[in-house]
């Protein structure tokens, strides 16, 4: 009960994630105790195209100033880097690392573009092309779905 009572701030936490997020439940365990925070979905679940302003509180700020320069849909931007999995994004190798991207950032084919964590496995996600990063569609340690836009490349 004393591990329940001391987690209060982490269920206000996921609980914001999913209210800031398209996630319907987020779940984590340490050390054999285990919270659950679910949202209930009514109907059909879709995933709408995110628009250019919340896109934009959650980009850093170097990244908001690009959102004009990018297409109003950007899942259908030809330069658009999807996330190939579901989990947490990291702009950095570490918390006291440097950012792996920036925006004007040049890129080269295969370069790591950010770190995606599934199931305690830090999965690298590189470029799919060289280009110069137009925008990047993600904070840092926040959840990523499957098909999210990373960022864009031109």
């Amino acid at each position: 009960m004393s591990k329940l009572m001391d987690s209060k701030d982490l269920i206000h936490e996921l609980a914001e994630m999913l209210e800031n997020s398209s996630l319907t439940e987020i779940e984590v365990e340490d050390d054999g105790f285990r919270i659950r925070v679910a949202r209930e979905v009514q109907g059909v679940v879709s995933y709408a195209a995110p628009t250019a302003a919340p896109m934009a509180a959650a980009m850093p700020v170097a990244a908001a100033a690009a959102v004009s320069s990018v297409q109003e849909d950007p899942l259908k931007h030809p330069g658009a880097v999807k996330s190939p999995m579901v989990g947490t994004g990291y702009l950095r190798p570490s918390p006291d690392a440097a950012v792996f991207i920036k925006v004007g950032d040049t890129v080269s084919e295969g370069q790591t573009l950010c770190i995606i964590e599934a199931m305690k496995v830090m999965n690298q996600i590189p470029s799919p092309k060289s280009g110069t990063i137009k925008q990047i569609m993600i904070s840092d340690s926040v959840p990523i779905e499957y098909g999210e836009v990373l960022c864009i490349i031109e």
